[in-house]
Protein backbone atom coordinates (compact mmCIF):
# COMPACT_ATOMS: atom_id res chain seq x y z
CA UNK A 1 0.00 0.00 0.00
CA UNK A 2 1.62 3.52 -0.77
CA UNK A 3 1.21 6.32 1.22
CA UNK A 4 -1.53 8.01 0.12
CA UNK A 5 -3.69 5.11 -0.40
CA UNK A 6 -2.95 4.52 3.79
CA UNK A 7 -3.94 8.24 3.95
CA UNK A 8 -7.45 7.19 2.14
CA UNK A 9 -7.44 4.85 4.85
CA UNK A 10 -7.11 6.72 7.58
CA UNK A 11 -9.98 8.88 6.37
CA UNK A 12 -13.58 9.61 4.99
CA UNK A 13 -14.33 11.77 2.37
CA UNK A 14 -17.48 13.21 2.76
CA UNK A 15 -20.39 15.76 1.18
CA UNK A 16 -21.94 17.30 3.79
CA UNK A 17 -25.69 18.17 3.93
CA UNK A 18 -27.96 19.78 6.21
CA UNK A 19 -31.43 18.20 7.38
CA UNK A 20 -33.72 19.36 10.01
CA UNK A 21 -31.65 21.73 11.76
CA UNK A 22 -28.88 18.22 12.43
CA UNK A 23 -25.33 17.87 10.16
CA UNK A 24 -25.17 14.43 7.89
CA UNK A 25 -22.47 13.23 5.68
CA UNK A 26 -22.50 10.49 2.99
CA UNK A 27 -19.37 9.03 1.97
CA UNK A 28 -18.29 11.20 -1.57
CA UNK A 29 -18.34 7.94 -3.74
CA UNK A 30 -21.84 7.41 -3.33
CA UNK A 31 -22.71 10.79 -4.80
CA UNK A 32 -23.08 11.74 -8.11
CA UNK A 33 -23.87 15.75 -8.47
CA UNK A 34 -25.95 17.97 -6.46
CA UNK A 35 -28.76 19.38 -8.59
CA UNK A 36 -31.17 22.61 -7.52
CA UNK A 37 -34.89 21.84 -6.59
CA UNK A 38 -36.78 21.42 -9.78
CA UNK A 39 -40.30 20.57 -10.77
CA UNK A 40 -41.44 17.23 -9.14
CA UNK A 41 -43.79 15.07 -10.96
CA UNK A 42 -45.99 13.01 -7.93
CA UNK A 43 -46.91 9.31 -8.57
CA UNK A 44 -49.79 7.48 -7.09
CA UNK A 45 -49.08 4.44 -5.08
CA UNK A 46 -45.86 4.85 -4.03
CA UNK A 47 -44.12 5.38 -0.13
CA UNK A 48 -45.14 8.04 1.38
CA UNK A 49 -41.03 9.48 1.18
CA UNK A 50 -41.06 9.41 -2.14
CA UNK A 51 -42.20 12.75 -3.65
CA UNK A 52 -42.12 11.61 -7.33
CA UNK A 53 -39.66 11.77 -10.10
CA UNK A 54 -37.72 14.14 -12.52
CA UNK A 55 -36.53 13.79 -15.82
CA UNK A 56 -32.54 14.86 -15.58
CA UNK A 57 -31.08 14.84 -18.66
CA UNK A 58 -33.42 12.78 -20.18
CA UNK A 59 -33.63 9.77 -17.63
CA UNK A 60 -36.49 9.25 -14.84
CA UNK A 61 -34.69 9.80 -11.61
CA UNK A 62 -36.84 9.12 -8.34
CA UNK A 63 -36.84 11.90 -5.81
CA UNK A 64 -36.92 10.78 -1.82
CA UNK A 65 -37.82 13.23 0.90
CA UNK A 66 -34.90 12.32 3.43
CA UNK A 67 -36.72 14.25 6.08
CA UNK A 68 -40.34 12.51 5.65
CA UNK A 69 -38.32 9.02 5.22
CA UNK A 70 -36.41 9.66 9.00
CA UNK A 71 -39.82 10.79 10.41
CA UNK A 72 -38.61 14.48 10.65
CA UNK A 73 -41.17 17.35 10.89
CA UNK A 74 -41.57 18.63 7.32
CA UNK A 75 -39.20 21.88 6.62
CA UNK A 76 -40.00 24.47 3.92
CA UNK A 77 -38.23 24.86 0.60
CA UNK A 78 -35.65 27.11 0.40
CA UNK A 79 -32.91 28.70 -2.41
CA UNK A 80 -30.51 26.19 0.17
CA UNK A 81 -32.77 23.03 -0.69
CA UNK A 82 -31.32 20.90 -3.27
CA UNK A 83 -31.57 17.20 -4.72
CA UNK A 84 -28.55 15.04 -4.03
CA UNK A 85 -28.43 12.51 -6.95
CA UNK A 86 -26.64 9.29 -5.69
CA UNK A 87 -26.49 5.39 -6.40
CA UNK A 88 -29.22 3.67 -4.12
CA UNK A 89 -29.65 0.21 -4.72
CA UNK A 90 -28.45 0.14 -7.73
CA UNK A 91 -30.71 2.81 -9.05
CA UNK A 92 -30.08 6.58 -9.46
CA UNK A 93 -31.72 7.92 -6.73
CA UNK A 94 -32.68 12.06 -5.83
CA UNK A 95 -32.47 13.02 -2.46
CA UNK A 96 -33.95 16.27 -1.00
CA UNK A 97 -32.00 17.96 1.72
CA UNK A 98 -32.19 21.38 3.33
CA UNK A 99 -28.82 22.10 2.08
CA UNK A 100 -25.52 21.05 1.06
CA UNK A 101 -22.45 22.50 2.61
CA UNK A 102 -18.69 21.21 1.44
CA UNK A 103 -16.84 18.25 1.25
CA UNK A 104 -14.83 17.72 3.94
CA UNK A 105 -12.04 15.05 4.48
CA UNK A 106 -12.47 13.64 8.07
CA UNK A 107 -10.14 11.36 9.98
CA UNK A 108 -11.02 8.16 10.75
CA UNK A 109 -9.94 8.10 14.58
CA UNK A 110 -12.50 11.09 14.77
CA UNK A 111 -15.39 8.73 13.50
CA UNK A 112 -17.67 6.71 16.72
CA UNK A 113 -20.10 3.94 16.28
CA UNK A 114 -23.89 5.77 16.60
CA UNK A 115 -24.83 6.14 19.96
CA UNK A 116 -27.66 3.61 20.65
CA UNK A 117 -30.30 6.33 21.40
CA UNK A 118 -30.14 9.31 18.99
CA UNK A 119 -32.87 11.41 18.38
CA UNK A 120 -34.75 12.16 15.55
CA UNK A 121 -33.46 8.79 12.87
CA UNK A 122 -33.25 4.98 13.34
CA UNK A 123 -30.01 4.07 13.70
CA UNK A 124 -30.38 1.17 11.30
CA UNK A 125 -29.50 4.43 8.50
CA UNK A 126 -26.27 4.98 10.48
CA UNK A 127 -22.82 4.36 9.76
CA UNK A 128 -21.38 6.11 12.80
CA UNK A 129 -21.30 10.33 14.29
CA UNK A 130 -17.93 12.07 13.28
CA UNK A 131 -16.38 15.06 15.33
CA UNK A 132 -15.44 17.68 13.00
CA UNK A 133 -13.98 20.77 14.77
CA UNK A 134 -16.76 22.08 17.01
CA UNK A 135 -19.40 20.48 15.83
CA UNK A 136 -20.66 16.56 15.23
CA UNK A 137 -21.37 14.86 11.34
CA UNK A 138 -24.11 12.46 11.74
CA UNK A 139 -22.64 9.20 9.39
CA UNK A 140 -25.30 8.20 6.88
CA UNK A 141 -25.23 4.50 5.47
CA UNK A 142 -26.93 5.08 1.94
CA UNK A 143 -27.48 1.23 1.49
CA UNK A 144 -29.61 1.34 4.21
CA UNK A 145 -31.96 4.51 4.22
CA UNK A 146 -34.50 1.83 2.17
CA UNK A 147 -35.29 -1.32 3.19
CA UNK A 148 -34.99 -4.38 1.25
CA UNK A 149 -38.98 -4.23 -0.45
CA UNK A 150 -38.52 -0.27 -0.80
CA UNK A 151 -35.58 -1.04 -2.81
CA UNK A 152 -37.53 -3.31 -5.08
CA UNK A 153 -40.73 -1.05 -5.36
CA UNK A 154 -38.11 1.97 -6.19
CA UNK A 155 -36.70 0.00 -9.13
CA UNK A 156 -40.15 -1.12 -10.70
CA UNK A 157 -41.69 2.54 -10.17
CA UNK A 158 -38.42 3.42 -12.53
CA UNK A 159 -39.21 0.98 -14.95
CA UNK A 160 -42.80 1.69 -15.20
CA UNK A 161 -42.35 5.81 -15.46
CA UNK A 162 -39.21 4.77 -18.18
CA UNK A 163 -41.65 2.47 -20.00
CA UNK A 164 -44.83 5.43 -19.99
CA UNK A 165 -41.82 8.15 -21.21
CA UNK A 166 -42.67 10.67 -18.45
Amino acid sequence: MNAQEAKAVQERQLVVFQLGGETYGVDINWVHEIIRMQAITRLPRTPHFIEGVINLRGRIIPVIDLRKRFGLPLGEETQNSRIMVVELAGVTVGMIVDAVSEVLRLPAESIEPPPPVMQGIDTAYLQGVGKWEERLVILLDLERVLYRGEQEQLRETVAAETAAGT
